[in-house]
């Protein structure tokens, strides 16, 4: 496999300012992931006077230490909680990710409710049901660490409400697809979401501390005038010892997560391959941070990108000499192929055919593919479209929607129009979906925008004889330009689950050795189905 040589010199002045663009835009990261952190923090005091766990320890305590954890969507509802965005607490509420309990990969939720006593967010919902998405994608058991206030009445939306049937009813397609569903219910689980606890396999509840009922005490006063305790009503005791919700009874949080792990430990679940021997790249992940310019409009040669995650920086490139901007190539990562198509430009129609071509050839030798967009998207002009554009693009979307091996991609730059589409964007469900920092994700630039705008309005005064208003032109157009812009940038678009998370440039490779080997196991797996999900006694 031939070599790729680098042509970038980290000492340039270009990179040096990309790389302290993006490590700005790394702390700006951080910082939001941190805050979050600390705003549960702020809450051990009452946790541990209850004599309970935070739920980041909590979900320490659960996963087996030294092995990886791939933490989700860390940035779900960033600024829409608080529109003031520095006081912003992101995450949706829920603490997700795939790493391994007992030896078993699986997908791991837990309540975060150090943070308004866990109280389900739209955002954490919509980051549950993504995490449920990928656990039955690839066959992974799921583990949830259930303790919520349930949904904020004063912000309610009949849309999450009607929406969030979906969250149970995936535990019921979980069970029934014979992926098994451990829960270990901490504290309240009430209202619907007590289905949360009620619709799990395993179910170990904590004396003194947890709390299952359809209607709590207030409620149920109002509703019907019976006046009972919680603990009567819906403590551990009575569920497993009177209704046969709970299964286990612990006697506090440690004790739970480690039945948790005892009942992990029972599956014969291993699916792991054995690894393979790989030389690592030839040049430094760290250099990733310069490559990348802050203008999205200048060229990059995606291959330095390339040589820097693939094993040995090997790469042989596909029909290098026809549709030249549209990267296609093979390479290994961690001794497994993986097929990579990726941009220097717009996709003109070689590059569109060209890349049709490249996916068909990795669904037939069963190759992995990598999408590494950085496209402002399709060609357009007159000869584009005699070329036929639209009927080559639409060939690529037809491959990518139809592939029929796993898909990962990652937004290095950015990821307009159709080019969106046809490098499997997030709405084609790619097996894992991650941003870079500095990624921009739209339909096209903000002035792209403005400027079609103006050109309509213009054509549309001169067709019926009206003046144009300069004044009030040049404030639509900026307004335009702010809409677009303050809508593309990766914090915006993961906060609303566009991706599954924003990581840095760095950890790309690292990422995706995990990535593949979720895929590779999950295809691997034989679960054993049943006609429908596990019910209680």
């Amino acid at each position: 496999m031939a070599k790729l040589n680098s042509t970038i010199f980290p000492a340039s002045e270009g990179f040096v300012r990309n790389r302290a663009h993006m490590l700005g835009l790394l702390d700006e990261m951080r910082e939001i992931e941190t805050r979050t952190v600390l705003a549960s923090e702020r809450a051990r005091e009452k946790f541990e006077k209850r004599q309970q766990l935070l739920p980041r320890d909590r979900v320490a305590l659960l996963l087996d230490p030294g092995r990886p954890f791939v933490e989700l969507s860390k940035l779900a509802g960033y600024g829409l909680d608080n529109r003031d965005r520095d006081k912003s607490v992101a995450g949706g509420g829920v603490i997700a990710g795939i790493g391994y309990v007992s030896g078993i990969r699986c997908m791991v939720a837990a309540s975060d409710s150090g943070i308004a006593a866990g109280s389900l967010q739209p955002m954490g919902l919509e980051k549950q049901m993504r995490a449920q998405e990928i656990a039955l994608e690839n066959k992974l058991p799921f583990v949830q660490l259930v303790e919520s206030a349930g949904a904020n009445l004063m912000s309610y939306r009949v849309e999450d409400f009607v929406r969030g049937g979906g969250f149970f009813r995936n535990f019921a397609r979980l069970s029934a697809a014979g992926l098994p569903v451990v829960t270990v219910t901490h504290g309240s689980s009430t209202a619907g979401g007590a289905y949360q606890t009620g619709l799990s396999d395993y179910i170990i509840m904590v004396r003194g501390r947890t709390r299952a009922f359809l209607a709590g005490p207030p409620l149920l006063k109002a509703a019907t005038g019976e006046i009972a305790s919680e603990e009567d009503l819906g403590g551990a005791e009575m569920h497993t010892g009177i209704s046969g919700l709970g299964d286990y009874l612990a006697e506090d949080d440690r004790h739970a997560i480690g039945l948790a792990r005892d009942i992990m430990a029972g599956f014969d679940w291993s699916h792991e391959v054995e690894p393979r021997d790989f030389e690592a790249p030839a040049y430094d992940s760290s250099e990733l941070l310069g490559i990348m310019p802050e203008d999205y409009r200048q060229p990059v040669d995606m291959r330095e990108v390339i040589a820097r995650v693939v094993d040995g920086s090997g790469f042989t490139e596909f029909g290098a000499r026809y549709g030249s901007a549209t990267v296609c190539g093979n390479a290994r990562i961690a001794g497994w192929p993986i097929g990579i198509i990726t941009n220097n430009g717009p996709i003109d129609p070689a590059g569109a055919s060209k890349a049709t071509h490249f996916i068909q050839t990795c669904c037939q030798a069963g190759t992995p593919i990598l999408y590494l967009n950085n496209t402002t998207g399709y060609m357009v002009g007159r000869s584009y479209e005699e070329a036929g554009m639209i009927k080559h693009g639409s060939k690529m979307i037809q491959a990518v929607t139809n592939a029929t091996v796993p898909q990962f991609t990652i937004y290095c730059g950015a990821s307009f129009g159709a080019g969106n589409y046809g490098m499997c964007g997030r709405g084609f469900q790619p097996r894992f979906c991650f941003s870079w920092p500095n990624a921009k994700t739209a339909v096209m630039g903000g002035e792209q925008a403005a400027g079609t705008m103006e050109v309509v309005q213009r054509t549309r005064a001169e067709r019926t004889g009206q003046p144009v208003d300069d004044a009030q032109m040049q404030t639509m157009k900026n307004k335009i330009v702010e809409t677009f812009d303050g809508q593309m940038s990766a914090f915006y678009t993961s906060a609303r689950l566009l991706d599954d998370g924003v990581i840095d440039p760095r950890d790309t490779r690292s990422l995706l050795v995990e990535l593949m080997k979720i895929a590779r196991a999950g295809d691997a797996r034989q679960p054993n189905p049943m006609q429908f999900a596990v019910a209680r006694p």
